[in-house]
């Protein structure tokens, strides 16, 4: 049985908890959501957690859209300008080690920056 407390908190959209609850199905095993009442192991219990994931699903992408419109919005107004780039040093930084040939995950260990960004230096650099 597997308990959680939100169903929020299990999946981010109706295919991931249908995968989640096959896998469940296979080792005869339910999920038990503390905040509804339900229970997968009744049918009824089953439809419950449908028909809530498909509304979830729906509240977070129209919460997303939402979000969208609004960095749209504040862009045009110009108060919107993303996060601030790295600074030159790191920049150049990340190129000479790639140049001495270390590894891109010690580069962001080293540099404490995350690998997409020194993925994304590089393949600045290299236009």
């Amino acid at each position: 049985m597997l308990v959680v407390t939100k169903l929020d908190r299990l999946a981010r959209s109706i295919s991931d908890l249908m995968g989640i609850i096959k896998v469940l199905d296979k080792k005869t095993a339910g999920l038990r959501i503390l905040n509804l009442g339900i229970d997968t192991r009744t049918p009824t219990g089953k439809l419950m957690l449908t028909v809530l994931g498909g509304i979830a699903q729906f509240e977070r992408e129209m919460m997303l859209e939402r979000q969208r419109e609004g960095v749209i919005k504040a862009k045009a107004a110009g108060k919107y300008k993303g996060r601030k780039p790295k600074s030159e040093a790191i920049r150049l930084e990340v190129i000479r080690l790639a140049g001495e040939r270390i590894a891109k995950t010690a580069i962001a260990r080293q540099l404490h920056i995350g690998e997409a960004t020194v993925y994304r230096i590089l393949a600045a650099f290299r236009q």
